[in-house]
């Protein structure tokens, strides 16, 4: 038989789906499970959303714009400007789902065997898409000793070699302070950055979220990555967001969509 790409052989296992069928087999047998293997809120979606695709009266379900519904789009620009994110609607780029936007991210800002480099532990999924992306994830090791801050700055700079070009930094509640070093780092070699903001609203003790859009100086740099899917609990929605002020990124990344025409519709009109 012919045989699959190297791409397609090297296409890593997500652990987290790997873990499903050992949970289900578990739960079958009535053992009490806790899920803790899958970002998949606990909370109803919101009625709001279930009755707009009830009530929706379109007769014809036709294809959108590639970059998203204009009219989502404000309506996105209202609620990152309630969290003190200022955005125009033409800053944002609708995709299916989180993930495809961290894929597309990864996709048009770094070339095949460049490198990105993300604080670990982190999203599993991050290794499928470099794959398919072709470009290679370096990792920095941060510590449970101080909840898994921000690694030293100067463990970001012995990683860097002339193939990076992004830093993605995860899994981790950053201060402000934090980040401004990752600015500094950033401007420094000339990196992008890549920040996945979809559990912005889940802080706690007091704790206060602070994007990456707001650091000075990096309006050419930063990728924000967004969905409703945590926020909303609208997991299967799959519905997220590309921002970036960069004009070069967007038209990347609309050029690389329009092979998928345009994000989901119903999903729009739910969100």
């Amino acid at each position: 038989m012919p045989r699959l790409s190297d791409k397609g052989l090297s296409l890593p296992p997500s652990p987290i789906r790997k873990l499903v069928p050992y949970a289900e087999e578990a739960a079958r047998h009535g053992v009490k499970v806790y899920h803790l293997n899958i970002g998949q809120p606990d909370i109803p979606t919101p009625q709001v959303a279930i009755d707009a695709v009830k009530n929706i009266h379109d007769k014809i379900f036709a294809y959108g714009h590639s970059a998203g519904l204009e009219t989502y789009r404000r309506k996105l620009v209202g609620y990152y400007q309630s969290v003190g994110i200022e955005l125009g609607y033409e800053n944002l780029l609708i995709t299916d789902g989180g993930s495809e936007a961290i894929f597309m991210a990864m996709s048009v800002c770094l070339s095949e065997g460049d490198e990105v480099l993300i604080p670990e532990p982190f999203y599993a999924n991050y290794n499928g898409f470099a794959v398919e992306a072709g470009i290679k994830v370096k990792t920095i090791p941060a510590s449970i000793d101080n909840d898994f801050a921000l690694p030293p700055i100067e463990e970001f700079d012995r990683h860097i070699t002339p193939r990076t070009k992004a830093i993605n930094p995860t899994g981790y509640l950053y201060s402000q302070q934090e980040l401004e070093q990752l600015r500094d780092i950033v401007l420094k070699h000339d990196l992008f950055l890549i920040c996945d903001e979809v559990y912005r609203e889940f802080c706690y003790d007091g704790a206060k979220h602070f994007s990456a859009m707001n650091l000075t100086g990096l309006e050419q740099n930063v990728i924000m990555i967004d969905s409703v899917s945590k926020r909303y609990s609208m997991c299967g929605v799959r519905l997220g967001t590309l921002a970036s002020r960069n004009e070069e990124v967007l038209d990347a990344v609309l050029r690389m969509g329009q092979a998928r025409l345009c994000p989901p519709y119903l999903a729009q009109v739910a969100a």
